[in-house]
């Protein structure tokens, strides 16, 4: 992680500088965040995010620890439903057209289609084969030959098919970091999911891991909407095509991420991006 200085500019100051809405993308749109206010009980977390993330995009979001964008992550897929007390108590989150916190939305279905790859690796304690096809299983899937056509694809689309086709039996855990984080993704893209989310998923690994798996994510747009949380700018300079910058709750500035990175409108993003707060 690059190292910054701590001096952070003025909330207020923030707000006043933003000025109009954050830029929205041109393309087709995927994911609608309509106008957010997100809490924690009663301490609220996310202000008014208004934002339109572009179908088979790589979308990052940037900003301090404590901005909210892991935050804004998993309301993406209700993964902050698990928490006591959480709620959207504004706006409204439409994938596809649909409010995905609407009262007759599945839960367990909608995160089938955005799926989730998490800063620890975390393969399950079974084989290579059975992490890949544990997700299909459940919907019903039982023919063999289809589970095996899908290992298979789900391995090379991450890139670590050559890697393990010797051994799919044993253990996921006895993979390297980068190959558990790579087989993680595997995992999440077997069910064929609209949406991959990955909360920092470099953040443990080592320069080699990391590029192989930043090389997986520009291969994966052409199929899947990704949308990335990091702190390391350079990676998000390299693997995103739009950017989000964050800061205490609210979104300052959304647009190309080689304006937020070559020419932000906003000073503070400019602030965060040059390494002069954070």
């Amino acid at each position: 992680m690059e190292s910054r200085t701590t001096a952070t500019p003025d909330s207020a100051a923030i707000r006043a500088d933003a000025g109009a809405a954050p830029s929205a993308p041109v393309g087709r749109t995927l994911i609608d965040i309509d106008h957010v206010d997100f809490y924690y009980g009663d301490n609220q977390a996310l202000f008014d995010i208004d934002m339109k993330i572009e179908e088979k995009k790589v979308t990052a979001f940037i900003g301090p620890s404590g901005c909210g964008k892991s935050t804004l992550l998993r309301c993406l897929n209700r993964m902050n439903d698990l928490i006591d007390g959480t709620a959207v108590k504004r706006g409204q989150i439409r994938i596809r057209g649909t409010n995905i916190y609407g009262p007759d939305v599945d839960v367990i279905e909608l995160r089938k289609r955005v799926g989730m790859v998490f800063q620890k690796s975390n393969p399950f304690p079974k084989s290579i084969y059975e992490n890949i096809t544990y997700g299909l299983r459940l919907q019903g899937v039982k023919d063999k030959s289809r589970l095996d056509e899908v290992v298979e694809k789900s391995l090379r689309g991450a890139a670590l098919w050559d890697e393990v086709k010797d051994r799919l039996h044993a253990s996921g855990l006895g993979l390297s970091g980068g190959q558990q984080q790579r087989l993680c993704i595997a995992r999440a893209i077997a069910v064929e999911p609209d949406v991959i989310l990955m909360d920092e998923p470099c953040s443990a690994l080592d320069p080699i891991s990391t590029s192989k798996v930043e090389e997986l994510i520009h291969e994966l747009k052409e199929r899947f909407t990704i949308i990335i949380v990091t702190h390391n700018m350079q990676q998000a300079a390299r693997c995103s095509d739009k950017t989000a910058f964050f800061y205490l709750g609210r979104l300052i500035e959304f647009d190309d991420t080689q304006t937020i990175f070559m020419n932000p409108t906003n000073a503070q993003t400019e602030a965060y991006v040059s390494g002069r707060f954070g």
